[in-house]
């Protein structure tokens, strides 16, 4: 049965051990509301400031422009073959890093916590995630959506998880150490790209549904325009790369932006998961769902040094859902202020992100209720 009722101040730092980590969540109504989750937060922490906001955008694509510049100057140069290609991978490594940071920038612009005017956070996003091949405004409305509806079974937007007789047999051939490795791997390489393209793990609609399509299913027909400028945008850019191609070499692009790409969209989907993705946290239905409960229902992780990197989005993702309009460089004083009043409700895992990975592959496979369970509660299974 479900872990309600398990009220308890969290600890001092917000941490839990290894068994307090995957010990179920609460499911029942918390005994506070929104507005007492808002009061417990310094006011200052949702105000937003066009300066900051852009010192860390600048930031970031100055630190990106320095690894460029290192690399296309010296690699090459002084590193003789084949300790070039260590240098070149060394490089993508990196500056995905980097880039991924300024994907996070660009998602602030998503929830106007970039700055107080609608049309610079448009803008922003839309050369930023544009930039780094995701259509603005079509990731926008369907990211809204997940915010709106987080671990409903029925309605929400991405990662809904599966149910029992919904496993196709290439899963059971797939559920060894093996299996779960070359998932994990297919998944980071290509998974958001799919999801954009052919919505791959996303909400099931009636019929075809793409992120590129002015009329998927995902969006009004007064949100067209936005979408046909979204794909214009993606145009632009990859006619951009085709005539860098023409001039560098298709070798070169890779190297100085293809790669590195790649291990931006890893790093998205990685944290994306993770962060929704836990043997502790249950889905419901519409019988049980309500929109705190669905907030509550994501995990904060720690990715060392990268937690820095990635200006907080992972390990303050939890006030993330429950207040999307705070700034990143706020994020974290704010999760310290909310933990008290959460407690339990809280959801923090220290697991290495590593072992988190393949735990999650091998526990997370698809939900079902409890024996004799009546209420729409769903808690994650591993057996096949």
């Amino acid at each position: 049965m479900g872990a309600g009722g398990r009220m308890s101040t969290a600890p001092p730092n917000g941490k839990k051990t290894k068994t307090e980590a995957l010990r179920r969540a609460p499911h029942e109504k918390p005994p506070f509301t929104i507005g007492d989750l808002k009061k417990a937060i310094p006011p200052h922490c949702f105000e937003k400031s066009l300066i900051t906001s852009f010192r860390y955008l600048i930031q970031d694509l100055l630190m990106a422009y320095a690894l460029y510049y290192v690399a296309t100057t010296y690699i090459d140069q002084y590193l003789p073959r084949p300790l070039n290609y260590l240098g070149w991978a060394a490089y993508i490594a990196v500056q995905g890093c980097v880039l991924t940071g300024a994907w996070v920038v660009g998602h602030e612009c998503d929830h106007d916590a970039f700055s107080d005017y609608g049309w610079i956070n448009d803008l922003v996003g839309l050369v930023v995630h544009s930039s780094l091949m995701v259509p603005y405004f079509s990731w926008k409305i369907s990211h809204r959506r997940h915010h709106a509806n987080t671990q409903s079974l029925e309605n929400d937007e991405v990662y809904v998880p599966r149910f029992r007789n919904n496993i196709r047999n290439y899963y059971k051939v797939l559920n060894n150490p093996l299996g779960r490795v070359l998932v994990w791997v297919t998944t980071l390489l290509i998974g958001f790209p799919l999801y954009l393209m052919f919505n791959v793990s996303g909400h099931k609609y009636e019929r075809w549904t793409s992120h590129y399509d002015p009329h998927s299913p995902l969006y009004t027909e007064r949100e067209r325009k936005q979408i046909i400028i979204s794909d214009v945008a993606i145009l632009a850019v990859i006619y951009g790369l085709y005539r860098l191609v023409l001039i560098k070499g298709f070798a070169w692009v890779f190297c100085v932006y293809g790669g590195p790409l790649l291990v931006v969209n890893g790093w998205f989907t990685l944290i994306t998961i993770l962060n929704h993705t836990h043997p502790s946290v249950p889905y419901y239905d519409s019988t049980e769902w309500d929109w705190l409960r669905g907030a509550l229902c994501t995990v904060d992780r720690d990715y060392g040094i990268l937690n820095k990197v990635f200006h907080n989005v992972c390990n303050a993702h939890v006030c993330h859902h429950i207040f999307s309009m705070i700034p990143h460089y706020h994020g974290l004083e704010a999760t310290e202020a909310l933990k008290p009043v959460l407690g339990d409700y809280y959801q923090y895992d220290g697991t290495p992100i590593i072992k988190a990975m393949y735990r999650e592959m091998k526990e997370c496979i698809y939900v079902e209720k409890d024996q004799g369970e009546t209420k729409g509660v769903y808690w994650y299974r591993k057996e096949l």
